[in-house]
């Protein structure tokens, strides 16, 4: 049966919950107490409505992938970095009616009658969302309240109770998913459900993050836990490599674009866990939005990916001073397919594309609908969209064994060495890279340190280059305690001087970068090209240039904003002032 079907049904029975904060109650009615949850089908039809609480990620905003993004202007991480954020102006704190509908659930089911083994793998799915719920919590505030049961109005003492440690609350969550683990059923085909691979890949990610966040975060005082977490991440990602069926497969750059834009994932051995969109049943997305709208990826993020020798970028004579084109030029694959090449076209008998260097000029690709029948506008978009695949949880299992001090040569042929394969780049030596970490690399996580060092290094790129614009590079950076790099100025693209460039890859020029207007930097072109091509000015728009008349694309907004990064201050956010004044007992994160 398809969720589609169910959403009139769920959003009724969900309507009662609260919609401001978790402050906000009103019972839920008579009618859905009695009547619903006493059959199996009930169940399945009820956590059909939860799904939307975790979607797919396309996007990595709010992270040092990104350039410059209009949606990061006054959202709450650039504020922070900019030192204006405080209680009163924060966001955030007010989704607690999704956990609500979960404890709803969870507080019916015991009159549930029916296969019991089918009324377990729907309480299953239930705590997987109270799990994903609460871990997103702890990762914003680090210690919240923990709720495992939908209160009355007269609960004073529950509803307005303190803050509960962040090793409970984390506790809690891998019991939720532990108990999902082991019941939510493996044998359902359809995955664009939550299936026992699903939750074990939640739980490694959730063991992942936290091992390595206890591990470099000192001032928590949990580092002893730490490698209790990492062990978990292991075991949980060993057991989806193991038994779940899942396979990297195929060979070249098209392989890896058709896992971020094509309409037919349900079929994919990689793909785990994916959200589903199709034209007939009316489920469309947002892809198309990536290209060139309303922002563009970071020179920081193209540097990382390799040549096709598998030596570094930046250990390239001058490798910063490269033009857009030319940065190209014997790259892993992946880079052309993550940021918009030279001669790329939207439509195959188009133009070529023309970047603009307004927002940087590395503008995203990965996941844009390259088939124009699967995008039809704002949220018509048709492409499906992975929400777990086998390419996390490799990269999971490499690290995680890294951090421990148990990978070995065969570990890393059994997980980075199969993405590295599939487009058809050199393997990793994990020997060699422990003799010569990165120069690049270690300047950027000074923290890494120790006989694996260069193969943790190499693990971070690999996953930076693999799952980029997939929504994980923010919590990557918080976890490695390495927020100190969102405080750096991110860059776009290089301009040796004031003048025209080309930037389409056919030796004719398509943009012009000037000052105050002035063409005499153009002068010497054909009038016709002069008046064709697209002209942009430093200083009096979004952007400048590092040297003045030269250098990397750099932002005005910066300048007005510098960035700065409070260690430890920052790795956690404020609550909003409104919340700790009608509950006196919550306390803020630490230095707020």
């Amino acid at each position: 049966m398809k969720r589609i079907n169910y959403i009139i049904i769920v959003v009724l029975l969900l309507s009662t919950s609260c919609k401001k904060d978790f402050l906000q109650r009103s019972s839920q009615t008579v009618v859905t107490d009695k009547q619903f949850f006493n059959t199996v089908t009930d169940l399945e039809t009820y956590t059909n409505g939860l799904y939307s609480q975790l979607s797919a990620s396309y996007t990595d905003l709010l992270s040092d992938n990104i350039a410059l993004s209009n949606n990061e202007q006054n959202a709450d991480l650039r504020t922070l970095l900019a030192g204006t954020l405080t209680p009163a102006t924060v966001g955030g704190w007010d989704n607690w009616s999704n956990l609500r509908s979960i404890n709803f659930m969870l507080n019916n089911v015991g009159k549930t009658t029916g296969d019991p083994t089918l009324i377990n793998h729907y309480i299953g799915v239930a705590r997987f969302f109270r799990a994903n719920f609460y871990y997103n919590m702890v990762k914003r505030y680090g210690d919240v309240p923990w709720y495992s049961e939908v209160m009355n109005t007269n609960d004073e003492e529950l509803l307005y109770k303190a803050k509960d440690p962040r090793a409970l609350i984390v506790d809690s969550v891998m019991a939720d998913l532990e108990y999902a683990a082991a019941n939510v059923l493996p044998g359902r085909t359809n995955n664009s459900y939550v299936t026992k691979w699903g939750a074990l890949t939640l739980l490694a990610r959730t063991a992942l993050h936290e091992g390595t966040y206890r591990k470099y975060h000192s001032e928590l005082g949990l580092e002893s836990s730490a490698q209790t977490f990492l062990q978990r991440a292991v075991s949980a990602s060993q057991e989806i490599m193991a038994n779940g069926g899942f396979k990297i497969t195929g060979t070249g750059a098209e392989v890896y674009r058709a896992l971020f834009s094509s309409n037919n994932l349900s079929a994919n051995e990689e793909v785990i866990f994916l959200q589903k969109n199709s034209k007939e049943l009316g489920v469309a997305n947002n892809t198309h939005t990536v290209f060139d709208w309303q922002w563009a990826l970071s020179s920081s993020l193209a540097n990382e990916f390799l040549m096709t020798d598998g030596t570094p970028f930046t250990s390239q004579s001058g490798y910063d001073t490269k033009t857009f084109v030319n940065i190209f030029t014997n790259r892993d694959p992946r880079l052309a397919e993550t940021i918009m090449p030279p001669g790329f076209k939207t439509t195959e008998d188009g133009n070529p594309y023309v970047t603009r260097p307004d927002f940087g000029g590395y503008l995203q690709i990965k996941f844009y609908p390259r088939d124009p029948a699967l995008r039809g506008g704002w949220e018509l978009n048709y492409t499906d969209l992975p929400i777990f695949r086998l390419g996390e949880v490799l990269l999971i299992n490499a690290e995680a064994k890294a951090e421990l001090g148990t990978l070995t040569q065969g570990d890393i042929d059994a997980t980075v060495n199969l993405l590295r394969k599939r487009v058809e780049m050199p393997v990793l030596n994990m020997a060699d890279a422990n003799a010569s970490p990165d120069p690049y690399l270690s300047g950027k996580y000074p923290l890494v340190t120790g006989s694996n060092k260069g193969v943790i290094l190499e693990i971070r790129r690999e996953r930076r280059v693999e799952l980029a614009c997939e929504g994980r590079r923010f919590d990557d950076l918080y976890r490695w305690k390495a927020g100190e790099l969102l405080a750096q100025d991110p860059g776009g693209i290089y301009i040796p001087a004031l003048g025209a460039y080309d930037v389409t890859g056919d030796g004719e020029v398509d943009i012009a970068i000037l000052q105050n207007g002035d063409e005499a930097p153009i002068a010497g072109l054909p009038e016709a090209t002069r008046n064709s091509i697209s002209k942009f000015n430093i200083n009096t728009g979004s952007f400048y240039l590092q040297n003045g008349t030269s250098g990397r694309v750099m932002f005005n907004d910066d300048k007005v904003r510098p960035r700065n990064f409070v260690d430890p201050k920052f790795y956690h956010f404020p609550i909003p002032l409104e919340q700790t004044v009608l509950n006196d007992k919550l306390t803020q994160p630490t230095g707020w």
